[in-house]
């Protein structure tokens, strides 16, 4: 009787860390990005952006603001951390003073997205010299979903 009281108490723990993780996957990112950016083929402005899976088993991330030309729908591979991550974040390659968006991090979890690279962004990969390339990190805040 322990002992099925204690399997009992462990598969409920269990069941609230899947359940807190499928919740936080389905919430937004709110980030405030200070420079103009690129996010697979589309140039995007400045400003502060949404970054939302479209259903929390999605390959595809929907990113965007207030203006909705600033707005792009992307697929995304699979990316794992090596631990969990503290924060949600958005990872940016930096050539020179070109940003391209990289990756996309969610707070509590080991998987996140990464972006492929486009051919612009290899293009600039190649001229960029190796004291201009880099690579910026941007903490983003989970936003609750709207009812």
């Amino acid at each position: 009787m322990k002992k099925r009281l204690v399997v009992m108490a462990v598969l409920f723990v269990l069941t609230m860390a899947v359940a807190t993780q499928v919740a936080q996957a389905q919430q937004p990112m709110l980030v405030d990005i200070p420079f103009e950016f690129v996010a697979g083929s589309v140039t995007l402005p400045a400003g502060e952006y949404r970054v939302q899976k479209m259903d929390p088993t999605s390959t595809v991330l929907l990113i965007s603001c207030s203006d909705p030309r600033a707005a792009v729908v992307l697929t995304t591979n699979a990316a794992q951390a090596l631990k969990i991550q503290t924060q949600s974040s958005l990872v940016f390659n930096k050539y020179g003073h070109r940003y391209f968006l990289s990756q996309v991090w969610t707070e509590g979890s080991i998987r996140g997205r990464q972006l492929l690279k486009s051919q612009r962004e290899k293009e600039v990969a190649q001229i960029a010299s190796l004291e201009t390339k880099g690579e910026i990190t941007l903490v983003a805040g989970l936003h609750p979903a709207r009812p």
